[in-house]
């Protein structure tokens, strides 16, 4: 062989040799990373203790339904109701929120002026959200 056929083998084997040298220069890096730790999960916030109810009702001659929401945790609870209507007109909130409201440990509050459809969303502190709708 000559010398002129030597080069391009040397030049492409140096080549070669750098390649490789820089792939396991990485090996020790890449094990020397911190590994990836999962995120500690959020606590799960416990189910409302309420139960839900719901009854055909006439107020001032209009048919419509109310909720009557039933505590039945040993505790006072303060909860907020937030009602999306199932028929809204251009001029009104799309939600209407309620004031917060205690329930005493066994007690029943009862939300009436329903309509079949609405959406409400019962919240209380320290527990998940209760999303029901009227039949």
């Amino acid at each position: 062989m000559t010398t002129s056929q030597k080069s391009p083998i040397r030049f492409a084997s140096l080549g070669l040799g750098c390649a490789l040298a820089l792939v396991l220069a990485q090996i020790p890096t890449a094990r020397a990373a911190d590994p990836v730790l999962p995120q500690p999960v959020a606590e799960k916030a416990h189910s409302l203790p309420v139960t839900t109810t719901f009854e055909k009702a006439t107020a001032d001659g209009v048919e419509g339904y109310s909720l009557n929401l039933k505590n039945v945790s040993p505790d006072a609870l303060t909860v907020t109701v937030t009602i999306v209507p199932s028929v809204t007109f251009h001029a009104n909130a799309k939600t209407k929120t309620l004031p917060a409201h205690k329930i005493d440990a066994g007690q029943v509050w009862a939300i009436g002026g329903l309509a079949a459809g609405d959406k409400l969303s019962i919240a209380a502190d320290g527990f998940d959200t209760l999303d029901v709708t009227v039949p």
